[in-house]
């Protein structure tokens, strides 16, 4: 009996050890849950150009485009964030939501699935205080402006941030070289196949980031397969291409010159070399040289008070060879460039708010608008106030 006593207390003293443990190790690697995320509406119209009806005109640039009162998009982002391990939730809803994730309905055959509203979703893991592993579908590192309005000075977006990758999926790594430098590697489905590997080809992409009190600088490349590789298999058509590997190089970089002025300068180059064809008997390699777009942007903007900011962004972006379809005005080459002035002021309505008024100019190399005579013309000029809600 006496020996059944003692061997009852070791196992409640036992279990109380383990218990306790326990409970240290929840306390030690106890996170903290917390939520933010933005909602935006916006009043766009043209100075020059229809602005109602099938002649509707705007630039082909992403956001901000539809005509009078429209929407932008509701934005909620979980975040867990623990001593060594975490995990972000980002949904997004609305037309600038859906816009973003153009690439992810692939699951549900092409319809709008639960991959509809999921702009990140990844868990990370911190290895070292150098060195941490992230997993999932996460925003590209690749351009100066991102797809949240509340984090871009202006509302609408360059050509450059409207052609480059969104979002990828896959595995990086950012390691922390020194106090001022970094390095990001990565390996990733093609770009904006966020839910799954459709072409089962992989991209790779790397960072490589300088930063100091004034600014940080980053120098970004991708290189992969992005529509994958053409195999017969009986349902080909005669004529169906596949393009072969896409380089991209982007720098991005933007410090304050003084407490009143800030520049910010992105530029991008892209390139898709030729890649297959279907003859109708057979699979060749395509003829011809690489097709793509390359830009430069700079960002100047000031801060008279803590309250009211004006910043002034001109692009140029040109693309070459038909790398894209519809974006500028192109000659019988496939060559063609658009130069665009956007002018926003930032004026803060407490803490949350933010309205965005914002004059656009843009200017082809050819005609591409419409006047609302309905005649051919170069240059769009636009006005648009939004209003943004941060949380």
């Amino acid at each position: 009996m006496k020996n059944l006593f003692l061997l009852i207390l070791c196992v409640v003293l036992s279990t109380y050890q383990i218990v306790y443990a326990q409970e240290e190790t929840i306390e030690e690697e106890a996170g903290s849950l917390t939520l933010s995320g933005s909602v935006d509406a916006y009043f766009r119209t043209n100075f020059n150009a229809p602005n109602k009806g099938e002649n509707f005109q705007a630039p082909a640039s992403s956001f901000g485009n539809l005509p009078g009162f429209a929407l932008g998009m509701a934005n909620i982002i979980a975040t867990y964030e623990g001593k060594k391990v975490g995990a972000v939730v980002d949904l997004v809803f609305g037309p600038r939501g859906e816009d973003a994730v153009f690439g992810s309905p692939l699951y549900s055959g092409g319809f709008a699935g639960s991959s509809q509203i999921v702009n990140q979703l990844y868990v990370y893991w911190n290895v070292s205080d150098k060195v941490t592993l992230t997993m999932g579908n996460f925003n590209t590192f690749l351009g100066y402006e991102v797809i949240s309005p509340t984090a871009n000075f202006n509302y609408s977006t360059s050509y450059m941030f409207s052609y480059g990758p969104f979002s990828h999926t896959g595995l990086k790594a950012n390691i922390q070289l020194s106090d001022k430098l970094s390095f990001l590697a990565a390996v990733m489905n093609p770009t904006d196949m966020t839910e799954f590997n459709l072409n089962g080809t992989y991209t790779f992409g790397g960072q490589l980031g300088y930063s100091t009190a004034l600014g940080n600088t980053y120098l970004n490349v991708v290189y992969g397969d992005q529509d994958g590789t053409l195999s017969d298999n009986g349902l080909l058509e005669p004529g169906q291409t596949s393009l072969g590997k896409t380089f991209q190089i982007d720098l991005t970089t933007g410090f304050d010159l003084s407490d009143f002025w800030y520049l910010g300068v992105n530029t991008t180059y892209n390139t898709s070399a030729s890649g297959e064809i279907y003859t109708g008997s057979d699979i060749q390699d395509s003829e011809g040289e690489g097709a793509g777009f390359y830009g430069f942007a700079g960002y100047l903007q000031a801060r008279p008070s803590e309250n009211f900011g004006i910043g002034l962004r001109g692009e140029y972006f040109s693309v070459f060879n038909s790398g894209l379809d519809g974006v500028v005005s192109t000659d019988s080459n496939g060559d063609g460039n658009v130069f665009a002035v956007t002018l926003s002021g930032n004026a803060k309505i407490g803490k949350n708010l933010t309205l965005i008024p914002e004059l656009r100019f843009d200017t082809m190399s050819d005609d591409y608008f419409l006047t609302k005579e309905l005649t051919p013309s170069k240059g769009l000029a636009s006005f648009l106030l939004a209003a943004v809600f941060a949380f």
